[in-house]
């Protein structure tokens, strides 16, 4: 019996999976709030998303010469007045000729070319665009994607989307512009500096960690109540570095000695301090205090873990989200992008509205089905496979966490049409004709019918696959709903319904 209908039983153990992704342990969202696992985009639940371009200029193809990229950083960065962050040199798999990007918005063609020039390259003006490279923006997508994530962020997404023009959009469900805005205008570059007195009453300042190489452990609360992230060098050979900076220096002989007003400066002449500077901006400044025993001790190199303080609890966290999603390479272009904002309550309208559509779409099938055929043991069944259907799509979307929007709404709906109509193809040929009464002339006749309906879900597929690839907006959604619920349908929902409408033509 199983063995006969094992199509059938394929079908009610997805329906399970789906209900478990739904409701239960397997959804993308199994912690929230939500009696189901699904999520929602802006034009369901309300938010805000910002489209713009990254800031910088590229040239492109450059002759490199087998330089060093981090000398020609630091040159070309020297020769533009900027640090070497700003600066970015990509070296070609194969060949001699790469790019050079430079992320800033106050450097012109002519200067960026000047100062190629100057670190021993062979490039002009012609050669050089507004813009950035596609692996630049792929970087910056990531580290949006790690930062909406690491602040709790359900359901946002940065995407890059292409066009005249490369831009990266940037989409936060439930949250206002102001939010968003902060999120995206803040590169969220961090760096540890070490500030020591230097000569003629002067003082230096020594880059001593980025994000490359800390490992980010928490917020917590130090002895004296003063909020920070506990953090680790992740590198050996520059924790020993780090280290010995500090007794070369003098930082552990004046453990305590950090006159430092953020914002202003360094007071008097003895100052050694650790400076947490974001964005180029100094956020905060300690001692080394009880840091200074264990460099003393040697033992730094084998456990070196530190504590970076904050002003607040509040900077603590945004530090730590800071630290683990990376920096941006540039910051975002918003003057020159858009920025949308749908309040909550039009999107709840939305939501109910496409609940109703949907509703509205099974409600017109199975009258015309029912209609059509004024059997209900064909209509029926036909009815309850293509809502297991949709069913198992939305299981599918809970399981990725696919934040759904109108798109997907509208490709749920084409999706309970196209089903239908495969399935109708499917109990015409069958009950068309002389009686079926033996299981050879079901099956020569339904597979007749699977393969019209194969080739139309191949022709279909293939129509949306460049829809489901390229960044398109809505368009990519609905694609790939559509895409999705035509392949359950070929490989699941179909074959079902054949077992289903064998049971009962045969009985």
């Amino acid at each position: 019996m199983i063995r006969e209908n094992w199509r059938l039983v394929l079908l009610v153990v997805l329906v399970l999976g789906s209900s478990l992704a739904l409701f239960g342990p397997l959804g993308a969202a199994a912690s929230g709030d939500s009696p189901t696992n699904l999520q929602y985009g802006l034009e369901l639940s309300g938010g805000a998303s910002v489209r713009a371009p990254l800031v910088g200029m590229t040239a492109d193809p450059v002759d490199l010469q087998g330089e060093s990229a981090r000398d020609l950083e630091r040159n070309i960065a020297d020769e533009l007045g900027l640090s070497p962050p700003t600066v970015e040199v990509r070296y070609p798999q194969q060949g001699a000729e790469g790019t050079v990007e430079v992320y800033n918005d106050s450097v012109t063609q002519a200067e960026f070319a000047a100062a190629l020039q100057t670190a021993g390259l062979d490039a002009d003006e012609s050669v050089i665009d507004p813009g950035l490279t596609r692996a630049t923006y792929d970087t910056a997508e990531r580290v949006l994607d790690s930062k909406i994530d690491a602040g709790g962020l359900t359901g946002g997404d940065a995407s890059v989307t292409t066009g005249n023009r490369t831009y990266l959009l940037v989409e936060v469900p439930n949250a206002n512009r102001s939010e968003v805005l902060e999120l995206v205008g803040d590169p969220g570059r961090v760096q540890v500096v070490g500030l020591h007195p230097g000569q003629n009453g002067s003082y230096e300042r020594v880059p001593l960690f980025d994000q490359e190489t800390l490992n980010v452990n928490g917020v917590r609360q130090d002895r004296s109540g003063q909020w920070g992230v506990d953090v680790a060098v992740n590198n050996e050979e520059t924790a020993q570095r780090f280290a010995n900076i500090m007794r070369e220096e003098g930082y552990t002989n004046n453990r305590g000695q950090c006159n430092y007003e953020v914002g202003s400066g360094p007071e008097g002449d003895n100052a050694y301090c650790l400076l947490t500077v974001r964005n180029g901006e100094v956020v905060d400044a300690v001692s080394m205090g009880p840091l200074a025993d264990t460099i003393e001790s040697g033992s730094f190199p084998d456990d070196p873990r530190f504590f970076i303080s904050s002003q607040s609890q509040g900077d603590a966290r945004e530090l730590e989200i800071n630290l683990r999603a990376g920096a941006l390479p540039s910051a975002l272009d918003v003057d020159s992008g858009t920025t949308y904002f749908l309040q909550p309550s039009l999107a709840q309208d939305f939501k109910f509205l496409s609940l109703v559509t949907g509703l509205v779409a099974v409600l017109a099938v199975s009258i015309t089905v029912f209609v059509r055929y004024r059997e209900p043991g064909v209509a029926l069944p036909m009815i309850l496979t293509a809502g297991a259907e949709v069913y198992l799509l939305l299981g599918f979307a809970a399981l990725i966490g696919l934040a759904l929007d109108l798109s997907h709404i509208a490709g749920f709906i084409a999706v309970i049409g196209t089903g239908v109509d495969d399935l109708i193809i499917i109990a015409d040929e069958i009950l068309q004709g002389e009686r079926v009464s033996t299981g050879r002339v079901f099956e020569s006749r339904f597979r007749k019918a699977f393969w019209v309906i194969g080739a139309a879900a191949a022709t279909t597929t293939i129509a949306m696959s460049p829809l489901a690839v390229l960044s398109l907006g809505d368009l990519q959604g609905f694609a790939i709903v559509t895409i999705v619920g035509v392949l359950l349908g070929v490989f699941v929902t179909r074959p079902a319904y054949g077992n289903i409408l064998r049971n009962v033509v045969l009985d």
